[in-house]
């Protein structure tokens, strides 16, 4: 069957997809930027920590992250002022329970200095995450240790690997949503080329994506040089990981499902093929078994391997790491399946409908049901895991997380919104089903005879073609057309009347020019040789020029689609299906590229979790802290101001605060008492008291101040100007 596309849609179709291009393209030119720091696994502490003063070199340098990650011997390296790689070079593990931790170990007697760790790992859920800091000995010192500039996953080969990962979320979703419509919406589909192309593309792309994931997977989590795509050194190292595993995995599938693929447009093609005008009866019971066997073995072996398919993104993504995970991956499974079948079935309705025979009004009715169900399996799914991955109401609005699934969510609606209109003109397609299917008949009909009046879709066709082609190639198509409209002509001859009105009125009104001009050929024939010379003609019709042939069967086939062109022009109702169809299209094109971003960020849970184990943010240098803070006890000469220094600002060593009091003019300010306090919220730590000594008027000073762990802390100021007017201050401090 051939198929062309309607050119009046496609500036639609351009216009659309121009506009998805352009959201996809500021998704990734905006969120794309961050992917490499959207890291799954977190730092969350390191002993010695950072930006720490240490009095003697330590055994060790130890790790802690958010949950379970992949080092190798090279993963931490520790390198002394001058650069110099200083570390035993053997990984330590010292993971216990739920803490996930792993060390270097450090020779005896370093000197003192400013050291510096870097270290890279890949996380549980296949991400690669790196940084590096510095903590020094005795005390800082310059140093000239290069840290990494790029971060793990970063550069052309995370931007190369990001569009991989995008590509083959497309290609799953174009195989499975493209088979599935064929098998359970429209089987005959099967026939049309632009499905075929659609579902046969979308293997190919998730096959070389796959491959080309398989091959970056080495520079991506290692070096980030692209060069290393060809280390196989590397590539045996990767297939023995998780990610390796279950890429390979996913080729295996790939090559069974291309054997379902082939039966698909192969045999069971076939069985959808119309009986031909003359051809030898097809017993009907035969086919039809035939074609329920096949589709039942295309549903199953389909079904298997979608599922597994799916599975291989479960196990190697978010599902497969933190909460209820045995829960989690068979949600992600039926989540994938359903995006799959929802927006890889709108894929192939697009092409049924823009580049196909006209859609019949049951198939968008299977399809609109099955696109329900889908949805209703996409809301169960994705709450479930919005609460797996968020954690709290407030983190969608705190986290890059919660936006994106926010962004995304709001897509969706979009999506289900132009659906529901969808729907309405898939109603009206209903309402008219008494006249379509008449029309259908009409035009079935009109096919049958189209082969006798092969002249006039020769005349239609050259007038069609002529404005869209030059003039020597409008000469030379109209010299074949008359060519084989003679030949066609002669031929019918023999089997009409023989005598002079032979050929009837019909043939006479409509090809006209055509026939005039075979008869300019035939008369002189008759005129110089006689009745003697009639009997070669039969001779040569009988064995037609085969160019000619195939020339007229062509000009048939556009005729063919210029009717069914005009058919769907005409047709209010389709057109209007097909315009949103097509706006979905564009939707899900843009909801593929915010679903890959979102795979690629750090889940809110596990960013909050970060915060709440630092004290409200991540892991920062320890520096010097200076706070001011204003106070007014109420009372006679109450009001001044506090400045505070408190130093190193660390975690791990002991701190030394200073306080000055100076009322309004700037002037020292004695006061009978001050106290001072430290509290963490999030651990439930404090408070903790510092006793501060007098130092000189308006002076204080507090030695050996100690906080157990980095974070955001609230410290407390208490200032008593009399026995009765006194007042207490907060502010948070930074603690490295």
């Amino acid at each position: 069957m051939v198929t062309t596309g309607l050119r009046p849609g496609r500036s639609a179709v351009l216009r659309l997809l121009v506009v998805a291009v352009a959201l996809a393209g500021a998704l990734l030119g905006g969120l794309g930027g961050a992917a490499p720091a959207s890291a799954h696994a977190a730092l969350t502490g390191s002993t010695p920590a950072q930006g720490a003063v240490v009095d003697h070199a330590p055994e060790q340098v130890a790790l802690t992250f958010s949950e379970g990650v992949a080092m190798g011997d090279d993963s931490i390296r520790v390198l002394d002022p001058k650069g110099k790689r200083v570390d035993r070079g053997k990984l330590l593990k010292l993971s216990s329970g739920n803490v996930v931790k792993y060390g270097a170990g450090l020779p005896a007697g370093l000197g003192d200095g400013t050291y510096t760790v870097a270290w890279q790992a890949v996380s549980a859920d296949s991400h690669p995450v790196s940084g590096a800091f510095t903590f020094s000995v005795g005390a800082p010192s310059k140093t000239s240790a290069a840290v990494p500039a790029e971060k793990a996953g970063g550069g052309l080969v995370g931007a190369l690997y990001g569009i991989a990962r995008a590509l083959a979320y497309t290609g799953f979703v174009l195989l499975i949503g493209g088979a599935a419509f064929v098998v359970a919406c429209r089987p005959a589909a099967a026939l049309v080329r632009s499905v075929q192309r659609l579902v046969v593309q979308g293997w190919a792309l998730l096959t070389g994506t796959t491959v080309a994931m398989l091959l970056l997977r080495t520079p991506y989590t290692g070096s980030g040089d692209l060069a290393d795509v060809f280390d196989f050194g590397g590539l045996q190292q990767v297939l023995i990981t998780k990610p390796g595993a279950a890429l390979v995995s996913r080729l295996l599938l790939l090559a069974a499902a291309a054997l379902l693929v082939a039966v698909l447009f192969g045999a069971y093609a076939r069985t959808q093929e119309p009986a031909e005008p003359g051809g030898e009866p097809r017993d009907a019971t035969a086919l039809a078994r035939q074609r329920k066997d096949l589709a039942f073995g295309l549903g199953v072996g389909g079904l298997i391997i979608a599922i597994g398919l799916a599975a291989t993104w479960a196990m190697a993504e978010h599902a497969s790491t933190g909460l209820q995970t045995t829960v989690a991956m068979p949600v992600d499974v039926l989540h994938l399946l359903a995006v799959a079948t929802w927006l890889g079935g709108l894929a192939a309705l697009v092409a049924s409908l823009y580049w196909g025979p006209p859609v019949e009004r049951a198939a968008v009715h299977r399809f609109s049901r099955i696109a329900f169900g889908s949805v209703l399996v996409l809301v169960a799914t994705g709450i479930y895991q919005s609460w797996r991955q968020v954690g709290t109401w407030r983190a969608l609005t705190d986290t890059t997380y919660g936006w994106l699934l926010l962004l995304k969510a709001g897509l969706v609606v979009v999506l289900v919104g132009i659906a529901w209109v969808s729907r309405r003109w898939t109603g009206r397609l209903a309402e008219v089903s008494a006249a379509e299917g008449l029309a259908a008949e009409v035009t079935e009909a009109a096919g049958a005879g189209e082969k006798a009046e092969a002249v006039e879709g020769a005349e239609e066709v050259e007038e069609e073609t002529a404005a869209d082609a030059d003039a020597e190639t409008d000469a030379e198509k109209a010299t074949v057309g008359v060519s084989a409209a003679a030949t066609v002509t002669a031929t019918a001859a023999p089997t009409r009347a023989t005598g002079p009105g032979a050929g009837g009125g019909t043939g006479s009104g409509t090809v006209s020019g055509t026939e005039s001009e075979a008869a300019a050929d035939d008369t002189p024939a008759s005129d110089d040789a006689g009745p003697s010379k009639a009997t070669p003609t039969p001779d040569t019709t009988d064995t037609p020029d085969p160019t000619r042939t195939a020339q007229l069967a062509r000009q048939q086939a556009a005729l063919d689609s210029a009717r069914t062109k005009r058919e769907r022009d005409a047709d209010p109702e389709r057109l209007g299906l097909r315009r949103s169809v097509l706006a979905e299209a564009a939707v899900a094109a843009v909801v593929l590229v915010v679903t890959t971003v979102l795979t690629a960020t750090e889940p809110a849970r596990t960013e909050e979790a970060v915060k709440a184990a630092s004290g409200g943010q991540s892991a920062t240098a320890a520096r010097p802290q200076a706070l001011t803070i204003p106070f007014d006890t109420g009372g006679p000469h109450g009001k001044g101001t506090a400045r505070l220094a408190l130093a190193p600002g660390s975690s791990t060593a002991a701190n030394t605060l200073q306080l000055r009091l100076t009322d309004p003019s700037g002037k020292a300010m004695d006061v009978p008492e001050v106290k001072i306090s430290f509290t963490q919220k999030a651990k439930k730590l404090g408070p903790l008291p510092a006793v501060p000594r007098k130092a000189g008027k308006g002076r204080w000073r507090v030695s050996g101040v100690r906080l157990p762990v980095p974070g955001q802390w609230q410290l407390s100021l208490v200032v008593r100007t009399s026995d009765i007017d006194q007042v207490t201050e907060t502010k948070n401090v930074k603690i490295g």
